[in-house]
């Protein structure tokens, strides 16, 4: 008689769910499901309250926060846990702010169980850049101002050289795209200035914080006076960042470029 392998799971399942940007009327009908129907929920930290809620209450809720600047659960640990919830028969959802695969470490969570032999569901969630800017009435493309976008983080794996600024500059400039910049305001300063050797100081500007939520505010600026607008505004993670004409009717009157404008 054949012994199955022991890194097989039992009868569990493990959905990864992106969560959208926070504010619950953005989940999908199939995220919404998903997270009806599970029996341990594994939550990050920008996950909001009103979404968790839709949690059955006899499900367990564990909380796995990750947030730049802040004490968070080793990445490694979380897997374990899903792999253990997993092959104990458990109904698991992770989930996870904005879409898992875009800055959401899906990618390795799902190669995690995979190599354990684990069957892994994804269902896609509204990723904070487009809330961002949709939420101020913008598009991130437009035929006559932005040919393409660029989801980009600010925040590079510890050890890793992190994202060429100069040169993806010097291509957004050549080829009019947007860029739409996640966890960059720790970093502003020094983004702000290598992306100013390939796109001029007047490139408009907009910084999003915590989109969709209605503690949601903004700023518009240009690319030369970033750094000073957002400190001068006291915006904090999560923000978003994005760069590009298409946000001209969001940037500040020319007449007084450095008063910040918050909504």
């Amino acid at each position: 008689m054949n012994t199955p392998p022991k890194n097989l799971p039992t009868s569990g399942h493990c959905t990864l769910v992106g969560a959208g940007p926070g504010d619950p009327e953005l989940l999908t009908l199939k995220a919404l499901k998903a997270i009806q129907s599970a029996t341990v929920l594994f939550v990050d930290d920008l996950v909001s309250n009103e979404i968790v809620a839709f949690a059955p209450p006899t499900a367990r809720i564990v909380y796995v926060g990750k947030r730049g600047g802040c004490k968070s659960t080793p990445q490694e640990f979380i897997e374990k846990l899903m792999v253990m919830a997993v092959r104990e028969g458990e109904t698991v959802v992770r989930l996870k702010g904005g879409d898992p695969f875009i800055f959401g470490r899906g990618g390795e969570e799902v190669e995690h169980l995979q190599a354990a032999g684990i069957a892994v569901t994804v269902i896609n969630g509204i990723t904070a850049g487009l809330a961002a800017v949709t939420s101020l009435g913008v598009p991130l493309t437009h035929r006559q101002h932005a040919h393409g976008v660029v989801f980009v983080t600010g925040h590079a794996k510890p050890g890793a050289a992190g994202t060429d600024w100069r040169l993806l500059a010097a291509t957004a400039h050549s080829a009019r795209l947007t860029l739409v910049i996640y966890m960059g305001v720790s970093g502003a300063g020094r983004i702000q200035q290598e992306l100013l050797t390939g796109l001029p100081a007047s490139t408009p500007v907009a910084v999003i914080q915590n989109a969709s939520l209605p503690t949601q505010r903004h700023i518009g600026t240009t690319l030369g006076l970033l750094a000073d607008a957002i400190e001068q505004a006291g915006l904090a993670s999560p923000s978003i960042i994005v760069v590009g004409d298409v946000m001209a009717g969001v940037a500040l009157a020319a007449a007084h470029p450095q008063a910040a404008r918050a909504a």
